[in-house]
């Protein structure tokens, strides 16, 4: 593979991850960081998850821009649990991370 098309391969490969997350986040309702980046390493290895500088686990940048595209105004982060579900009427508008 020549190096012009790997951005567009990483882009593609992340899309297939998101779209993953996605599928996992509607069959549980919640989907939890460490059970997402574990999913990640298993099935598309570990080039799409990394440890964090709070040494958390965490999806890589590329994947989370697509997931971020697929869930726009759907999904929001709650970073007291650590998770992502579906945005409730509570939730504010205009924001993707929420308190729990």
């Amino acid at each position: 593979m020549n190096r012009k098309n790997r951005p567009r391969t990483l882009t593609v490969e992340a899309i297939s991850v998101a779209k993953w997350m996605v599928n996992e986040l509607e069959e549980k309702e919640c989907l939890y960081q460490e059970s997402a980046v574990d999913g990640i390493r298993r099935r598309f290895g570990s080039r799409f998850a990394y440890w964090n500088a709070n040494g958390n686990p965490a999806d890589s940048r590329a994947v989370l821009a697509q997931f971020r595209k697929l869930t726009e105004g759907t999904v929001v982060w709650e970073r007291e649990e650590k998770c992502w579900r579906k945005r409730t009427s509570s939730d504010p508008k205009g924001q993707r991370a929420v308190e729990s």
